[in-house]
């Protein structure tokens, strides 16, 4: 129960993005998708989560510091990887902000939206043509595609 506990809360910390979850890549540094970064989470540090971490809001980043406090307490599985999972975590969350940034124009022009509301341009913006390439690359790097 205690493990299964565990599981639900990573998957509670980034469920918002499992939808979408893909593997992706930014500029040459392959990472990880939601879906794998808190299954890693979940399997690697599931036992020192609840064992250290009790209490700890759902909040990615006090997760993580959480986590950094007690190193010493930590698994060495848990050692090894929670900090890859978060820096994927971190890296996925960048790439969906940028595509505001990268699409800017495809996402007023081609689909009447608007970059405050970018997610609900990405299906226009995956189907229509004329959409240029860094859009294209943004998109794919924050794993909508």
């Amino acid at each position: 129960m205690v493990r299964g506990g565990s599981i639900l809360f990573v998957l509670a910390l980034i469920s918002p993005s499992l939808a979408s979850a893909q593997a992706m890549r930014i500029g040459s540094a392959e990472t990880m998708s939601f879906a794998d970064a808190s299954a890693l989470l979940a399997q690697s540090c599931g036992a020192d989560i609840t064992a250290n971490c009790r209490g700890v809001n759902l909040d990615a980043n006090r997760m993580r510091e959480c986590l950094s406090r007690n190193t010493d307490a930590l698994s060495p599985q848990c050692r090894s990887d929670y900090l890859r999972a978060f820096d994927a975590i971190q890296k996925r969350i960048v790439a969906r902000v940028a595509v505001a940034n990268a699409c800017g124009r495809e996402i007023v022009k081609l689909c009447s939206g608007s970059t405050k509301e970018t997610s609900k341009s990405i299906p226009c913006l995956i189907s229509t043509r004329g959409v240029s390439r860094n859009c294209i690359q943004a998109v794919d790097n924050a794993g909508y595609r």
